[in-house]
């Protein structure tokens, strides 16, 4: 979802400058920073912007200015009174906690966000509004063919991990099938103990308990769903498109198993190949959310 461009334009008397940039989220978030006083250019541009853009946190701003006209200086009387409001409510409090602040001068008001507003000269703005829109599409493009090229880095990186998870998935299955033995003499050990103890016991629970014990033991399900999860990671990945959200929910599948796979281990190898699977499943989760 990494991504930026910027681009510039001219219509006399005007000139603007763009820039797009976005990082990594888990959902989209686009905000537009555009001169209000161009009519419907939000509203316009908005639409271009979420039909390329479906994950991340997205910023566009576009900057305007006028070549032969001064810009005008209004005040906004509204925001001004608000702005005066809330300085005094402040003063107050800060007056019943024994703080003393220096006095508000008309100045600080009038730097204040929203007090003075500055516009242009300029009746009809449709023109204008249609020559920003009609470039819009030139800084998305370039916009689009940065992520592009960051999404192709980032789809090797993936592949390269999603075939160490696979390799690794293969030798626990290994690790498994060698300590069969190992585990059906531990098995039988806590079988004799029970035996011993069971005198009164009830034959039923004493055999739920047994098979309670087998199952803790066995990770053939975890071993079958990380295969399951390699495929169908490899499958979405050549699927393209917005795939990000669907990639991180099988991050967390795969988190899950690997964390199984590690508590019913009861084994030195079996253990060490869990604890490399939960590390790289981490470093995966990091780099999904890149992808949008």
């Amino acid at each position: 979802m990494t991504g930026f461009a910027a681009g510039t334009g001219a219509m006399d008397p005007f000139r603007w400058s763009w820039d797009i940039r976005s990082v990594n989220g888990k959902g989209l978030d686009v905000r537009l920073r555009v001169p209000d006083w161009v009519d419907g250019l939000e509203a316009a541009i908005r639409p271009l912007v979420l039909a390329r853009a479906h994950r991340g946190n997205v910023t566009l701003s576009c900057r305007v200015s006028r070549d032969d006209a001064v810009a005008a200086v209004t005040l906004n009387t509204t925001q001004m009174k608000a702005t005066v409001q809330s300085l005094l409510e402040i003063e107050a409090e800060a007056m019943e906690q024994g703080l003393s602040l220096a006095p508000s001068r008309a100045s600080d008001i009038a730097m204040m966000r929203g007090v003075l507003e500055q516009g242009v000269a300029q009746d009809d703005t449709a023109p204008l509004r249609a020559a920003l829109v009609a470039e819009l599409p030139a800084l998305l493009d370039a916009f689009d063919a940065m992520r592009q090229s960051e999404g192709t880095a980032l789809l090797g990186v993936l592949q390269g991990q999603l075939d160490t998870v696979a390799s690794l998935t293969q030798e626990a299955a290994a690790l498994a099938e060698a300590r069969k033995d190992e585990v059906a003499a531990t098995l039988k050990d806590n079988l004799a103990r029970v035996l011993d103890n069971t005198d009164g016991a009830d034959p039923d629970r004493v055999a739920q308990e047994l098979a309670l014990l087998a199952v803790k033991a066995d990770v053939t399900e975890e071993i079958d769903r990380l295969h399951t999860h390699v495929d169908a990671a490899r499958a979405l990945l050549g699927e393209g498109g917005a795939v990000g959200r669907k990639l991180d929910f099988l991050m967390q599948e795969f988190n899950r198993e690997a964390n199984t796979l590690c508590s019913k281990a009861q084994n030195a190898d079996l253990t060490r190949v869990g604890l490399a699977l939960k590390a790289l499943i981490d470093q995966m989760r990091e780099q999904v959310q890149n992808v949008e």
